[in-house]
């Protein structure tokens, strides 16, 4: 009788449990949209480009972006150059070689590579963030600065953001812009005769709104790559051995939203 009893309240509980952990969730979530809304608003203002801000914004773009940029574009080159082989040899094979280009521009330059920037970003600055502010917030940084009369969104998150989505849009552009250069080699080599049908063939691809789509998911990678640890560390309780904690949560999170941004892209696209 007794463990039925103790049964029938246990089963009891785990809707309650289950509600808390939902409105948990839900709340977590909402601060990253809350967050990411006061950081796009910010970043648009003029007031937020101060000298101090610039400056921090400045290293950020500097160490993740430009200090990696010729490893990237080298790395991103190497693999452009093994799948646009591979696309070029199946085409050929099947008799569909003058959908190669086209195939090769849809899926490396308007997928593979600004998502390949993104991931490279959120590995070399994202945990770095994520483990930076959570440390300020545990220290009681953000604290100190509104005592002293500073914003702590405007003079340390906000440039963060803005720097990450440089860097993710910077990396994706030099290296797409690469790989159309080796899509015309691997196509049509080093002949001058192809301009016109390589030229037709882009221009169908990166129409305007295929244009404008590339750029919003791409600013949106760059934006999540910072705004989601952030909100991650700012949510950890102030204690040190809880830091850890805060950047597994932060990373599994923000690949997440990488992997829903993605799938999203190509179902606007293709569905």
């Amino acid at each position: 009788m007794r463990q039925a009893t103790s049964l029938h309240r246990g089963l009891s509980r785990v809707p309650g449990e289950l509600g808390t952990a939902f409105l948990g969730w839900g709340a977590s979530w909402w601060r990253v949209f809350h967050f990411g809304a006061l950081a796009l608003v910010m970043a648009l203002s003029p007031a937020t480009y101060d000298k101090e801000n610039r400056a921090v914004t400045a290293r950020q773009i500097y160490f993740t972006a430009w200090q990696v940029l010729p490893w990237f574009t080298l790395l991103s080159a190497l693999l452009s150059m093994v799948l646009i082989h591979i696309v070029v040899e199946t085409t050929l094979s099947y008799g569909l070689s003058q959908y190669a280009l086209e195939m090769v521009a849809r899926v490396l330059v308007l997928e593979l590579i600004p998502l390949l920037a993104a991931l490279f970003v959120a590995l070399r600055s994202g945990a770095a963030i994520n483990t930076e502010v959570a440390l300020m917030h545990i220290r009681g940084d953000f604290d100190a600065l509104r005592r002293a009369g500073a914003d702590p969104l405007r003079r340390e998150l906000v440039p963060r953001v803005i720097g990450s989505a440089v860097s993710v849009v910077a990396l994706a552009t030099v290296s797409g812009m690469v790989a159309l250069v080796l899509a015309y080699i691997g196509v049509y080599g080093f002949s001058p005769w192809g301009l016109v049908g390589y030229t037709r063939t882009i221009g169908q691809v990166f129409d305007l709104q295929v244009t404008l789509g590339l750029a919003l998911k791409t600013t949106l990678f760059g934006v999540a790559v910072a705004v989601i640890p952030i909100t991650a560390s700012l949510d950890t309780p102030r204690e040190v051995r809880l830091a850890p904690v805060a950047v597994l949560r932060g990373m599994v999170r923000l690949f997440l939203v990488l992997a829903l941004l993605q799938g999203a892209s190509l179902a606007l696209k293709y569905v």
